[in-house]
């Protein structure tokens, strides 16, 4: 007799959650800290946000995007905070589930090389639902996309009309990071807001509907 999807959507959670590989396990170093994994799987939900790896914050409390990057995100989905967390609507899942630490200028590590290989292609196969995959950031590009990812962030995301026309499902949009360093890079970048926004939107209201 076939096992439930999800039931086993809800256990593979649970060991995700359970992981400890970066501070027991780790490729180099290990994780300078308890690991706290997040992530928000459904069965249901529409749409993945396939972000790079939580921060301090999102560590902290253990809420994905619970930060000013989110805050800039949902404006981007034109979504509302009680929307974008509601797991009927949108999964989250990282590329790295741990906070990863930070480097020697104090800005976030990249995500952790042991998380994706181990968790993430049993993720995306029992979340077969998922029609549109916001790809935030070149580690979530370089996944999703592969050989469609080209050689930098701003070339990936530039090419967004290219990739999200690709057949097949689900389909992609390539996102910068939300963060607000990023900031100059979106005004460098003002056919982001002027091109991308508007298709964005549309593509979640056509997959969340009146409950955004």
């Amino acid at each position: 007799m076939p096992s439930d999807p999800i039931t086993e959507l809800d256990r593979l959670a649970g060991e995700i959650r359970a992981c400890r590989i970066c501070r027991d396990q780790p490729e180099g170093g290990p994780l300078p800290h308890e690991p706290r994994p997040v992530v928000v799987a459904s069965s249901t939900a529409p749409v993945l946000i396939a972000g790079q790896a939580p921060g301090l914050r999102v560590h902290e409390t253990g809420i994905p995007f619970n930060d000013r990057s989110g805050d800039r995100l949902r404006d981007w989905l034109g979504v509302s905070r009680e929307a974008f967390y509601d797991p009927a609507l949108f999964a989250i899942a990282p590329m790295g589930f741990c906070f990863p630490g930070y480097d020697a200028k104090g800005s976030d590590l990249p995500p952790r090389r042991e998380c994706a290989p181990a968790w993430y292609g049993r993720l995306m196969e029992l979340m077969p639902q998922v029609e549109l995959v916001l790809a935030v950031g070149q580690h979530a590009q370089r996944w999703h996309l592969r050989a469609a990812c080209r050689r930098t962030l701003t070339d990936t995301v530039a090419a967004w009309q290219e990739i999200f026309s690709r057949p097949g499902r689900p389909k992609v949009l390539p996102l910068p990071h939300p963060s607000w360093r990023n900031t100059g890079w979106l005004k460098r970048n003002s056919w982001f807001e002027t091109d991308l926004l508007p298709v964005l939107r549309r593509e979640i209201s056509l997959c969340v509907g009146t409950r955004k």
